[in-house]
């Protein structure tokens, strides 16, 4: 049987306004387990499992983006209840995955989320051959690791290889990715970022404009990684957006 690539931490997580999130490469979606304690029963958050990491150490990953998304739209398809609002939230490398899976639930199933939120993350056209410079040198993935500001005492060197081969194997999936060309959802997107972020600054996030027609930017203090700083604010206009949709679903 072929592992879930969706983590319903909800009781009931068809009956609750759903929040499916996404994390940055090279990470797990248990970093938002603990976002469904501070939601409570009124939020279903729906963590994506990538293979390779958590749960999922022995499972390989697919060949290719578009193979990941197909599979993870299906079992989204599969687990919402019909006329259930849901919002889509992905940091950074889990934000494109986030809009591929938008495009590829709308076109293959019908539906479509109440809006799409990217963090820190780069418009879709920007991420073709982007993973390139990482893979030349494994200095440029230790840069990207150490930004994430991880307790040393934590990485041990077995540990440091295993997150260095689930970044490099993420970075390599990204490259699989094909831009589908000129493409306007019809939901609302939100483009957040870190007001210190030099990898992904306020121009870059603004690109995102082209991918809809209800655009908004929100900016936050912080880095790259200021979702972790800023969980808080993060989770209470989550909340907003969700009760949104839920008032629109009835």
């Amino acid at each position: 049987m072929a592992a879930s690539w969706l983590r319903p931490w909800h009781p009931a997580p068809r009956q609750a306004p759903a929040l499916l999130c996404l994390a940055p490469a090279g990470a797990g979606c248990g970093q938002y387990r603990p976002w469904q304690d501070l939601f409570g029963d009124d939020v279903s958050v729906i963590g994506v499992a990538l293979p390779g990491r958590e749960s999922r150490w022995s499972d390989p990953m697919p060949g290719t983006l578009d193979e990941a998304v197909r599979q993870i739209a299906a079992e989204a398809d599969a687990l919402l209840a019909p006329g259930q609002p849901w919002t889509v939230f992905g940091e950074s490398f889990g934000g494109l995955l986030g809009f591929e899976v938008v495009r590829r639930l709308a076109a293959d199933h019908g539906r479509l989320p109440e809006a799409l939120v990217v963090a820190a993350c780069r418009a879709p056209h920007r991420w073709v051959g982007a993973g390139n410079g990482l893979l030349a040198a494994d200095d440029e993935l230790e840069k990207l690791l150490a930004a994430r500001d991880l307790d040393p005492e934590l990485l041990d060197a077995e540990t440091r290889e295993l997150m260095l081969e689930t970044l490099r194997a993420d970075v390599e999936l990204s490259l699989t990715y094909r831009h589908p060309g000129r493409v306007v959802l019809p939901v609302p997107v939100e483009a957040w970022g870190g007001r210190d972020d030099t990898t992904v600054t306020a121009a870059h996030l603004a690109e995102w404009a082209d991918y809809a027609d209800d655009f908004r930017r929100r900016e936050f203090p912080g880095g790259h990684y200021f979702c972790a700083e800023r969980t808080d604010d993060i989770t209470a206009l989550l909340r907003l957006l969700a009760e949104e949709g839920d008032r629109h679903a009835r």
